[in-house]
């Protein structure tokens, strides 16, 4: 027995620490699952005091709810105590013991029942004690199970910690002290007794946090300019007075002002605050004035071949610009008043321009570029003073030094066009020059054959002409002079960008140019210009040779598109590569070679007719799936759109009608905007799209009649499950996934699928926000299935992502800088998808960007608003 009893000794003692460690987790597992209450009750209590929520209630209230939390706490403690056991050491030993595979620990300490006196059963069980004893040196602490879900299924333990947590941020341990005044006899001293609170709120475009000034100890405070100050004082009325010399009112305030309960001004300079009575405080306020805003012109105008003029500025505050204006005003004493310019000119408006503001980041200090199109403005081509002004939130303005400077324009270099043109200026200059103009007309169209290469041209000038005679016969008028003003533009165009015909002239032209610059050993920078002249000549040749194509398919419709066996095939990219490895060579000095690359371009473009593509009119299996994805992206799209008009209507009824009356007369002023500007052709395709805009809010407005006692979620979910159900069908229809590219392709398209269901679900549970998220979802799985799809059809043909729908855009015809993708973006002069063209100038997109930004966070801030709603518009902000 001695034996026995010293073997079970030095098993404990081998397993005393994690038999130790064991027993404090089952002290903590019992401690928290009888005492949950009470600490519950504690953070709730204390969380309160934080929060000063005995400040602002009757004491009889205070002194209620002490009641009720001192017989919570000691219900609590009763319970806890009365659950509460201290664990054995037997316990912990099996708790450990049960951890370890083969009960060790019970093994060690266990007899041989029988069979001790034979020698192989003894040996064996011998055996078995060593192993059992080995396995002891394993033993490690078993963690405790803290979890008190089974006693607490309302989770209140965690509502008491939220309220702690929230006490933390937004209270102050200070105001716990309050507390201790309001026992018997100093409750009605308390009630009546003199205290204050006070704040510092700084304008909201600082973005800096509110001061509490019961917690700012020291004596100076920094307050930006424009800071609202609201000083409260509770108690007898008169027991404290506010003096201030920091908000410019009258130094002397009348005794009812000085004794107001609640104050509230504006820091308009610097000076002091000062809370006199009981318990007042005292502080120094330094001001921080807010500087006005900067502006500077960052360089020179740099002007594209169609006129589009770019001038950068730089710009910068102390807090962030909010917007800006470039003012151009005619400078009449450097022009050159000869000819037409030499009468006065009419009296025109300035030139007012507003400039781009960066959509996210920091406003306090950027360079932007100002960019637009003057070339058909009256001065055009002429000095005009220009000067940038900005402005910050706080309404301040700064200005830019007036500086002189030449309005861009379109550059002709027809002689023809550039005299067309220059008769337009004068006639836009002042009117009186109508009749010179006519002179001027007449005097060019006497001979015809020697002046127009062909005849149509002089016809639609003798028209121009004739019209202008009529209307100065009867007092031209200013819309008569517009008029008169965009035909002699649009005739200047034709003469200057001519048919193909002119194309190919410009073209052969060029390429001689710049043939007979390298054989004559002209300067790097002159064969840079020629270079980039045949580029730009190559570029309009292929351009007026698609625009023929199409034209030809149009009037033959039955005419085969694929060229024959013999006939050169060439793609826009082809041309580029072509002319850029000719500049290479001439850049490296190997001019016989560049010229003999150059003669093999002149005679594929001899040669040459746009890329057909294979096939065409029958599109092949992963076109169809393109474009049936890509006619799924923009249903969905339009079923988000109306989503989140619903929102709207919930939370701002009446406000969404208002909203889409205002987008359709900003939409049509934009419109009748660009149908001034030169150079358009876009008229016919967004009437279309307004037409069909229209058919598809028709469609929804039946669908939704039709609906009887269904609601509108339900539309939604029902439209929603059709759009999912046709997704499935698209993709049992898609090409072979074989590829790493099909089969990322088919991932997508199945988180797609998945994200189109949760926002069935959720319009069906009247959940609009969680639904536009989970389409949102959908619509990116969608866009990264159909860039992995393009992947996969290049990898198939052998060719670089993008480059086959370039083709099929030059197959068909149309311009290759006008192609578009399923989302209505311009795919670029080469037809890909990542062109890299400037996708953001112009005003109205800056100035639409800029005021949807403004407004969801202006609408961010208004605390009033549904939680769901802000939870969205925060999102909104996160993203964009």
């Amino acid at each position: 027995m001695a034996d026995d009893r010293r073997s079970a000794a030095d098993i404990l003692t081998s397993v005393a620490r994690p038999l130790g460690l064991t027993r404090a987790g089952m002290v903590a597992e019992r401690v928290t699952r009888a005492f949950w209450p009470l600490w519950s009750v504690l953070f709730v209590v204390l969380a309160a005091l934080m929060l000063g929520l005995q400040d602002s209630v009757a004491i009889e209230i205070v002194w209620a709810a002490g009641i009720v939390a001192l017989i919570a706490a000691g219900w609590a403690v009763w319970h806890g105590v009365r659950r509460f056991s201290w664990p054995s050491r037997e316990g912990a030993l099996a708790r450990l013991d049960a951890t370890m595979p083969g009960h060790p620990i019970r093994a060690t300490l266990d007899r041989q029942a029988f069979g001790d006196r034979d020698g192989a059963s003894a040996a064996l069980w011998a055996a078995h004690q060593a192993r059992m004893r080995e396995r002891l040196r394993e033993a490690r602490g078993v963690r405790p199970d803290l979890r008190v879900a089974a006693a607490d299924p309302y989770a209140l333990r965690y509502v008491a910690v939220l309220a702690l947590v929230t006490a933390l941020l937004f209270g102050s341990v200070m105001r716990v002290g309050s507390v201790t005044g309001m026992g018997p006899g100093g409750g009605s001293d308390l009630a009546t007794g003199p205290t204050w609170e006070g704040w510092i709120e700084p304008p909201a475009y600082t973005r800096l946090p509110a001061l509490y000034l019961n917690d700012i100890n020291g004596d100076v405070v920094q307050a930006p300019e424009g800071s609202r100050v609201t000083v409260r004082m509770y108690g007898e009325a008169g027991a404290l007075s506010v003096e201030e010399t920091i908000s410019g009112r009258p130094f002397e305030q009348s005794e009812a002002e000085a004794q107001e309960t609640a104050q509230t001004f504006s820091v308009a300079r610097s000076g002091r605050l000062a809370i006199d009575g009981p318990n007042g405080r005292a502080w120094d306020v330094m001001m921080t004035a807010d500087s006005a805003p900067d502006v500077a012109r960052a360089g020179a105008f740099d002007t594209t071949w169609d006129g589009e003029a770019s001038l950068p500025f730089t710009a910068q505050d102390d807090y962030g610009v909010a917007s800006g204006t470039a003012t151009m005003t005619l400078a009449l004493d450097e022009v050159d008043r000869r000819y037409g310019l030499a009468t006065a000119p009419e009296e025109r408006p300035a030139i007012e321009v507003a400039l781009p503001m960066p959509i996210a980041g920091d406003r306090s200090e950027f360079e932007e570029a100002m960019v637009d199109n003057f070339s058909q403005h009256p001065w055009a081509n002429l000095p005009v003073e220009v000067a940038f002004t900005v402005t910050d939130d706080a309404g301040q303005t700064g200005t830019s030094e007036p500086e002189v400077l030449t309005l861009p324009g379109r550059r002709f270099f027809d002689p023809m066009a550039a005299a067309i043109i220059e008769m337009r200026r004068d006639l836009l200059w002042n009117r009186e020059n109508a009749d010179r103009s006519v002179m001027l007309l007449r005097a060019i169209s006497h001979r015809p054959d020697d002046a127009f290469r062909q005849a149509k041209h002089f016809l639609r000038m003798k028209t121009i002409r004739t019209s202008l005679e009529g209307y100065v016969e009867d007092g031209l008028s200013l819309e008569e002079r517009d008029e008169i003003a965009q035909a002699l533009w649009d005739f200047a165009v034709l003469l200057e960008d001519g048919d193909l015909e002119d194309a190919r002239e410009r073209l052969a032209r060029a390429q001689e140019r710049l043939n007979e610059a390298m054989r004559n050993g002209a300067s790097e920078q002159e064969i840079a210009e020629l270079m980039q002249e045949l580029r730009q000549a190559t570029d309009d040749y292929m351009r007026q040779l698609a625009q023929q194509a199409q034209r030809e398919s149009e009037e033959n419709p039955d005419m085969p598109q694929n060229p024959g066996e013999n006939m050169m095939q060439m793609s826009q990219n082809d041309l580029q590569e072509m002319m850029d490895k000719i500049q290479e060579l001439m850049e490296q000095g190997r001019m016989a070679e560049a010229q003999q690359a150059l003669e093999e371009l002149q005679q594929m473009m001899e040669n040459m007719r746009v890329t057909q593509g294979q096939g065409q009119g029958q599109q092949s299996q992963g076109e169809q799936a393109m474009e049936g994805l890509a006619e799924t992206l923009r249903d969905q799209q339009e079923l988000s759109d109306q989503a989140f008009r619903d929102l709207q209507e919930q939370f701002n009824p009446g406000q969404q009608r208002q909203g889409e009356q205002g987008q359709q007369g900003q939409q049509q002023g934009q419109q009748g905007q660009q149908g001034q500007q030169p150079g358009q052709q876009g008229e016919g395709r967004a009437e279309g799209q307004q037409q069909g805009q229209g058919q598809g809010q028709g469609q929804q407005q039946g669908q939704q009649g039709q609906g009887g006692e269904r609601s509108l979620e339900e539309d939604l979910a029902g439209r929603q499950g059709q759009l999912r159900d046709e997704l499935n069908r698209q993709r049992q229809n898609m090409p072979g996934g074989d590829s790493e590219a099909g089969q990322r392709a088919e991932e997508a398209l199945d988180r797609a699928e998945g994200a189109m269901d949760g926002a069935e679900e959720a319009l069906r549970e009247n959940d609009l926000a969680e639904a536009i998220d989970r389409q949102s979802e959908a619509m990116e799985a969608l866009r990264e299935g159909m860039r992995n799809l393009g992947e996969q059809m290049a990898e198939q043909q052998g060719q670089q992502p993008g480059q086959q729908q370039g083709q099929q855009g030059m197959a068909q015809g149309q311009d290759p800088g006008q192609q578009q993708d399923p989302l209505g973006r311009d795919t670029g002069s080469n037809g890909q998808i990542g062109t890299d063209e400037t996708m953001l100038q112009g005003e109205d997109v800056y100035r639409r960007a800029r005021e949807l930004l403004d407004e969801i966070r202006r609408r961010s801030g208004e605390g009033e608003r549904p939680d769901e709603e802000l939870e969205y518009l925060e999102r909104l902000l996160e993203r964009f």
